[in-house]
């Protein structure tokens, strides 16, 4: 187990006022199977009143509206996660992570590296774990990639990132999650925060033995304590950090992300 401090904030400027600003977060990491998460802290600018709920995904989805004029729109998420993959809880399988989301259709790309995996599959030992299988899945999307920062955007599918050959953690994602699903494995998106400072992750889980394990694909490595999950889902659509609409004339947007992760001893 570790005791992680997080530290997650976000700005968003405009080049002009925008006015009935209406937006949905998904920031904050929640207690879970794998991680217990407490002193957490939320701050919006403007401030304003949030409503609070939990969304079909088990994810805290937090919803405004500022209907005044405003240039600058930012939150920031603090507090402790305390981690624990060696003894993660048993969870309730869900049929849903076994089929095609929206940005992990497979195309011609893809089709080639299910064929390819499902050879290296086929050569492992008889008893063979699903874990074993993503990891073979997982070896092969990470040579695949070169990893590329703003090669990818958010509407980018896994077909289209294999396609050119580069992209970033979502992408990885998304294609190990379109590969292990075709070769009969149960995978699901995870947005959440690793160790260090810069921005957020993303990263696979397979369901084995009641259990979701994390693997990931951009690193070629499996998921450890310095992992802390915000949000899953069939793909990136369900598991959105902050997404909204506003009113406003000509308005371009400018965003700065920063993430810190650090452990305290115990």
């Amino acid at each position: 187990m570790k005791k992680l401090v997080f530290d997650y904030e976000m700005k968003l400027s405009f080049s002009s006022p925008v006015t009935d600003h209406r937006f949905q977060l998904r920031c904050i990491p929640a207690t879970g199977p794998r991680q217990q998460v407490v002193d957490v802290e939320v701050k919006i600018e403007p401030e304003i009143e949030l409503e609070t709920t939990i969304d079909s995904f088990d994810s805290v989805v937090m919803t405004g509206f500022i209907p005044e004029p405003h240039d600058l729109f930012s939150y920031s998420v603090k507090g402790i996660a305390f981690v624990d993959n060696e003894h993660i809880k048993p969870e309730i399988y869900k049929p849903l992570y076994r089929f095609n989301s929206a940005l992990t259709i497979p195309g011609p790309c893809i089709e080639k590296m299910i064929e390819m995996c499902r050879i290296r599959l086929s050569a492992l030992p008889i008893d063979a774990t699903p874990i074993d299988q993503a990891r073979e899945v997982m070896d092969e999307v990470f040579h695949a990639f070169t990893y590329t920062p703003a090669s990818t955007t958010i509407r980018t599918t896994a077909e289209e990132a294999l396609a050119q050959r580069k992209g970033v953690c979502q992408d990885y994602a998304h294609v190990m999650l379109s590969v292990c699903r075709h070769v009969g494995l149960t995978a699901r998106y995870i947005a959440g925060l690793l160790g260090g400072e810069g921005a957020t992750h993303a990263w696979v889980e397979i369901y084995h033995d009641s259990r979701w394990i994390g693997l990931d694909p951009t690193h070629n490595r499996m998921v450890d304590d310095n992992y802390i999950t915000i949000a899953h889902g069939r793909d990136y659509r369900d598991c959105m950090l902050d997404i909204g609409i506003f009113s406003g004339y000509n308005v371009k947007q400018s965003q700065w992300v920063n993430a810190s992760v650090h452990e305290q001893r115990l």
